[in-house]
């Protein structure tokens, strides 16, 4: 092994790339899909981890006019982004009388989830309501037993919304779908007034019986879909660009990595990166996945470590002396997600806070 005289970077971050111009061309093709429905954007988890503040901005800044969080603090940090005066801004998680100074100054909207909930809110209500039903998820929301006593407590509170979480979206031939599109026009048909939401970004893509008066998709505004094998029409939206500290010569029968899982059958040229699983790399990707060097493949080898990544740079020679940088995601999400035996989401969700975050077309 031999390692080559070439100059380190001057930046030896990870930097993960956000492109806010892809986010608002899917944000604009998700309006397209729904023409009859409004348009909201599920910005929880930190905007599936790049970045609450700038993804919001941009997408107020495109006419998004509702956004989704999670938890109130979720909902507190996006309403200092977009300003007091800005769109409607709701918390699945429900409501509970200790966080409502925070509901109350941040302008948040309370997703009522049981009648615990609603019971809390109506002796204390702060600003309007929206209510979750259970069609068939049987996670939050009120299930079929709940919904004469949820109708009563309805009658004194001023409910926005009304919504539902579809279990199968991303599988358009499921009978699920139908059997809580069913559900869910039975039960708010005695809610004439009331705007409905049912389709997240798979609802979307069903077809128009589900997106009633609002949709609420997330996957769909960063790049993705929740089907792996289906055509995805949206743009990637986060690319991960991991600099090479040190370039290396391996011969026949050489070692790279961890339990030294790699085997060299001929002279190679490695190159590690300063990228690992810490910054959102599954360790999954070795033997299958790679690293992109002006859009040409190099694969991993050796395992992900925490911190370094090798990928196979042999033949490359000309491209890594122009400078370029390899980049990982991007067009190669949803290969990644395969290789893991996860889905985009959980990608995205991961991708560590130490990589320098850089946003193209921030407002």
């Amino acid at each position: 092994m031999s390692v080559l005289a070439t100059p380190s970077p001057d930046n030896t971050r990870a930097r993960l790339i956000v492109d806010l111009d892809a986010v608002s061309r899917n944000f604009k093709a998700l309006q397209k899909l729904s023409p009859n429905a409004e348009t909201s954007a599920v910005v929880k988890a930190n905007a599936y981890g790049l970045g609450a503040g700038p993804v919001a901005r941009r997408l107020m800044k495109e006419g998004a006019r509702t956004f989704f969080v999670a938890t109130v603090e979720e909902g507190a940090e996006v309403r200092k982004a977009l300003g007091d005066a800005g769109p409607d801004i709701w918390v699945f998680s429900g409501y509970r009388a200790k966080d409502r100074p925070l509901y109350a100054k941040h302008r948040l909207g309370a997703v009522l989830n049981q009648p615990g909930e609603t019971a809390q809110f109506r002796q204390n209500p702060v600003g309007p309501c929206a209510v979750h039903i259970d069609t068939g998820m049987a996670r939050l929301g009120y299930g079929a037993g709940d919904i004469s006593g949820l109708l009563t407590a309805l009658q004194s509170l001023d409910v926005s919304l009304v919504m539902s979480h579809l279990a199968c979206a991303e599988e358009t031939a499921s009978a699920q779908n139908i059997r809580q599109l069913e559900r869910f026009t039975a039960l708010t048909n005695a809610l004439p007034d009331t705007r409905l939401s049912l389709a997240n970004t798979g609802g979307v893509l069903l077809d128009e019986r589900y997106h009633f008066d609002l949709t609420r998709p997330g996957i769909g505004l960063y790049g993705a879909t929740a089907d792996l094998n289906a055509d995805n029409p949206f743009e990637p939206v986060v690319t991960l660009q991991a600099p090479i500290l040190q370039l290396r010569e391996i011969d026949a029968g050489d070692t790279v990595g961890y339990g030294a899982s790699y085997v060299a059958q001929s002279p190679r040229l490695i190159a590690t990166l300063s990228a690992g699983y810490a910054d959102g790399l599954p360790r999954a990707l070795f033997g299958s996945g790679c690293a992109r060097i002006n859009g040409l493949r190099a694969p991993i080898v050796g395992r992900v470590s925490m911190d370094l990544t090798m990928i196979d740079v042999t033949g490359l020679q000309q491209d890594i002396a122009q400078g370029a940088v390899p980049e990982f995601f991007g067009p190669d999400l949803y290969q990644a997600a395969a290789l893991d035996g996860t889905l985009p989401y959980e990608i995205l969700t991961g991708l560590g806070a130490r990589a320098e975050r850089i946003y193209k077309g921030a407002p």
